[in-house]
């Protein structure tokens, strides 16, 4: 049993090393053989001191020695075995743990961290691709004015006049722009940083930089006097 102790101390040692190839398990089997070695060698030696006829060099080695390797080296073998599988599963699963707990703090780092960069980072688009025959032109979102249905596509019309048509739904740009584009009509988006101008007489409409009218539905102008304010 005191013996014992230092394979608790290699047991906890090799705890670190997941790699179970031959030359591991030679490792442990030598280790166990050591033990049980100087087990013999102790349990032999105070038995022949124990015996009437005192110390004797030859009947250590040829009657002691052997008679304890056969009767006890068995035993002690399988025991120390049982408990180096017992200490290092014991050991491994503690430092597997230790590592799960890490993890999972890193994880959670990891989870604020991605948090605090959404909720500065914005997933939003800042420019439009728009096909125009065999080219693409890339439209900056800042120089667009406001965008109209037109059918199945939507038609883009910049500060500078121009205008294009892209195979596109309101909806799909409405999830794409962030404000200040507002979806005020259902067949109109608008940059409100280009309004001038929110009519309420009659029907409601804001007026663009350009003079252009754009309806603004009853459903919409709350959202839409909300953001002005």
């Amino acid at each position: 049993m005191s013996l014992g102790f230092t394979l608790l101390l290699y047991a906890r040692k090799e705890a670190t090393h997941y790699s179970y190839n031959f030359k591991y398990f030679l490792k442990y089997g030598l280790f166990i053989l050591l033990l049980v070695g100087v087990n013999i060698l102790i349990i032999s030696t105070i038995q022949i001191f124990l015996n009437e006829d005192g110390f004797l060099i030859q009947k250590w080695f040829q009657e002691y020695i052997p008679f304890y390797i056969f009767q006890k080296a068995p035993i002690y073998i399988l025991g120390y075995s049982a408990v180096a599988i017992i200490l290092h599963l014991y050991f491994a699963n503690e430092k597997l743990q230790f590592q799960v707990q890490k993890l999972s703090e890193l994880k959670e780092i990891n989870l604020n961290l991605y948090n605090k960069l959404k909720a500065e980072i914005s997933d939003k688009t800042t420019i439009l691709n728009i096909k125009i025959g065999n080219r693409r032109r890339i439209i900056p979102v800042a120089e667009i004015q406001w965008i109209e249905a037109d059918d199945y596509c939507a038609k883009v019309h910049l500060i500078n006049g121009k205008s294009y048509s892209m195979r596109s739904t309101l909806k799909t740009l409405e999830g794409k722009l962030q404000p200040p584009f507002l979806r005020v009509h259902r067949k109109a988006i608008v940059n409100m940083e280009m309004v001038k101008e929110l009519n309420t007489i009659n029907a409601p409409c804001i007026i663009l930089n350009n003079n252009r009218e754009v309806p603004v539905s009853k459903s919409n102008l709350k959202m839409v006097k909300d953001f002005i304010s």
